[in-house]
């Protein structure tokens, strides 16, 4: 998709916040990067696997892998700072497997009132303008329920279902970051993915002031697809059950519009939903997605909903 010079539509926008984790945030937020300070992330903190995990059972705090993969992605010039804060240890160890911005952002973590001043002061270091905003800032685990009563804490076993859950939790369930629920109460654009459906995207949308927020927001909804086949009970649904299954969870109609790429299958999408279907993939890696058609196919979208 040819980059268009201009996006009005996207610019005349005071806020838009998109909301999810992991790689998928992480590259929307940066094809929206343009968009400054009037750009917000709403990120998921419940990973429970990898270094991650790991910080998480040892100090009882938030997961920091997304935000840290976040920022990482907004950096617009890398640098000495950006390259440490990415280091990852490989030697053998303690520190092994550990990624120093997680150190980081824990350190500061404990030095700050707040996770969120943790994660401000890393912005700032690395002059990144969009703002980040932890879901919450109490520790949480995603619990799946099963049809036959079961239940799996944690993301790694969520995402290793062979059929999808009948439900998802939090356990506890956690506070919102008050910073949030504003941003999206503020909101004229509101961005669902892309990114893993159960334990990126739905996670966020678990906390209950964040869903009211939600259902009572005003802004256009718009819901990023995936481009490739997730390894996850959601492989088992077409693009339409999904969305209508993120419909049965929260209770309410969550999104106004869809961006895929074509040839999806639609069956059982919600009635109501629209959809506007673009090549959207990058030229490197196919179930990447290109920033400058991520954002192109939004200024598309947006133009088309008014």
């Amino acid at each position: 998709m040819a980059e268009l010079l201009y996006r009005p539509h996207l610019a005349a926008l005071e806020r838009v916040v998109a909301i999810g984790g992991g790689h998928g945030l992480g590259r929307m937020l940066s094809a929206l990067n343009f968009l400054g300070p009037r750009l917000t992330g709403i990120v998921a903190t419940t990973d429970n696997g990898g270094s991650t995990g790991r910080l998480r059972r040892s100090h009882n705090c938030i997961a920091w892998g997304d935000v840290r993969n976040c920022i990482n992605q907004l950096v617009t010039k890398p640098s000495t700072g950006s390259q440490v804060f990415e280091y990852r240890f490989s030697a053998e160890g303690e520190l092994k497997g550990h990624n120093l911005g997680n150190l980081i952002l824990l350190a500061l973590d404990d030095l700050c009132v707040r996770p969120l001043e943790a994660i401000n002061l890393v912005r700032q270091v690395l002059r990144v303008k969009c703002e980040l905003l932890p879901m919450s800032e109490s520790p949480a685990d995603l619990v799946a329920l099963t049809a036959d009563g079961q239940h799996y804490i944690g993301e790694q076993r969520v995402d290793a279902l062979e059929q999808m859950p009948k439900e998802l939790r939090l356990s506890p369930v956690v506070p919102a970051t008050k910073e949030a629920v504003d941003a999206i109460k503020e909101a004229d654009l509101l961005v669902l993915g892309p990114g893993s459906f159960l334990t990126s995207v739905m996670p966020p949308l678990l906390v209950p002031e964040l869903a009211a927020a939600l259902r009572q927001s005003k802004a256009l909804k718009v819901w990023v697809e995936n481009l490739g086949i997730e390894q996850s009970p959601v492989r088992t649904l077409t693009a339409g059950q999904r969305l209508a299954w993120l419909h049965q969870q929260l209770g309410f109609t969550a999104v106004d519009w869809v961006l895929s790429p074509p040839g999806l299958n639609w069956l059982d999408l919600p009635s109501g939903v629209r959809r506007l279907e673009l090549p959207l993939e990058s030229a490197q890696i196919f179930y990447r997605h290109d920033r400058d058609a991520l954002a192109n196919g939004l200024e598309k979208l947006v133009a088309a909903a008014r």
